[in-house]
């Protein structure tokens, strides 16, 4: 049956090695078959760089950590594969490295880069006749891979992030002034975390005043506007917004620092710096005390807590991928169909990797409501079951126990 190899890639999130772990248990299932991973994804691979990880995950307890650990506990890359009219060699040496390892399996973890990889890597395997299966399992927190209900990782971001503007909201609420939040939150061109701030309403908190998305374009002035009218009935207003908001135009609100950075190798822009821009402008404009709030890398890397909903189906991907490409199948990556809203229910197919590839999946326009400031009760009950659940940590002297691969 030849032998697995694992890669993780791109952003990490609090779930991915949830999806390692179901990846690389489903592969030890068959007899002498080794289970190897990739350090740092396909770059660190061409590199010469993987281990055997069976060397690391001896016991049930390792696996439970290494579920729990966040990050990419293989190390990840963001490194572009060539088209195979451009380098083929690159291929040629990849090839080369599947066979001395007896390679047969080919199992990546990412997100729609990630899975420009797989496609890439089934065709050149197409074209050269040879055996070896490449699949996909999606990650990030993003939730912006196609064909899939929803993307592993973002259950747990987006728990994070809503139990996170719960705190904040309650501590912007203390003192009798006025004041402004604005909170920034990832999201380049789909705006799913920011929405699952909507989240934190409930019988115990107000809730977000505005959700601003990158689905819709930005009115600076008409946010200043509902601000201000906002400002006149209440004490505190609390804004949550994508980090990468754009005006009529296209262009970035916030068209200075971070927003102009240099691009990753997928001619990405690094973005950051909404959240202190618009602050500092509603500030100005309403001579009110306001401040921003990025919540930057802790929305993806929060194991500490985890949806146990996001845990299960991230490391069932990854089981599902193996047990897939053991069936001969290839270029394609798992997918989660959900069956039932209420109970959730849901089950693991596999798709097409070109269907999935390249390709980014926002919210749908008539989930945004409020001229563009708020979402609608079908995302809220879209996304609530995904943040359903605990996972207990494992702990040694107060603090969570993380898996070293490397």
């Amino acid at each position: 049956m030849g032998n697995i190899i694992i890669g993780q890639s791109g952003g990490p999130t609090a779930a991915i090695n949830a999806s390692l772990a179901g990846a690389y248990c489903e592969g030890v299932k068959y007899p002498d078959t080794k289970v190897y991973g990739m350090i740092g994804g396909i770059k660190g691979l061409l590199d010469g760089k993987y281990i055997d990880l069976s060397e690391y995950l001896k016991t049930e307890k390792d696996i439970e950590i290494l579920k729990q650990t966040p990050s990419s506990a293989l190390g990840s890359c963001r490194y572009k594969l060539p088209d195979m009219a451009e380098d083929k060699a690159v291929y040629e040496k990849l090839f080369d490295l599947f066979a001395e390892l007896d390679i047969k399996h080919f199992i990546y973890i990412g997100g729609n880069d990630s899975m420009d990889t797989v496609a890439k890597l089934s065709a050149y395997a197409k074209e050269i006749n040879s055996d070896i299966s490449f699949m996909g399992v999606p990650k990030t927190v993003d939730n912006d891979l196609a064909v899939t209900d929803h993307t592993p990782g973002f259950g747990s971001a987006a728990k994070y992030i809503a139990t996170t503007v719960k705190e904040i909201i309650c501590d912007s609420s203390v003192y009798d002034i006025k004041s402004i939040t604005v909170i920034e939150i990832m999201g380049r061109n789909a705006g799913w975390l920011t929405a699952a701030s909507a989240l934190a309403k409930g019988e115990d908190c107000c809730g977000v005043d505005m959700i601003y998305l990158p689905e819709r374009s930005f009115d600076l002035e008409k946010c200043v506007q509902k601000t201000k009218e906002l400002l006149e009935k209440k004490n505190t207003v609390v804004i949550a917004v994508s980090e990468a908001l754009r005006d009529k135009n296209g262009d970035y609100v916030a068209n200075s620092g971070s927003v102009h950075a240099e691009l990753d190798a997928f001619g990405h822009k690094i973005m950051s710096g909404m959240g202190q821009f618009l602050a500092k402008h509603l500030g100005k404009s309403l001579g009110v005390k306001a401040r921003g709030i990025e919540i930057n890398t802790p929305q993806r890397c929060a194991a500490h807590l985890l949806s146990k909903q996001d845990i299960d189906e991230s490391f069932d991907a990854g089981a599902m991928a193996v047990a897939a490409s053991k069936n001969n199948r290839t270029a394609e990556m798992a997918v989660i169909i959900r069956e039932s809203d209420n109970p959730y229910s849901y089950r693991i197919e596999t798709a097409d990797i070109e269907c999935c590839a390249n390709l980014e999946k926002t919210i749908p326009q008539e989930w945004i409501i409020n001229d563009g400031t708020y979402v609608s009760d079908e995302f809220i009950k879209y996304c609530r079951p995904l943040i359903y659940g605990e996972v207990t940590p494992i702990l040694k002297d107060g603090l969570p126990i993380h898996m070293k691969l490397k």
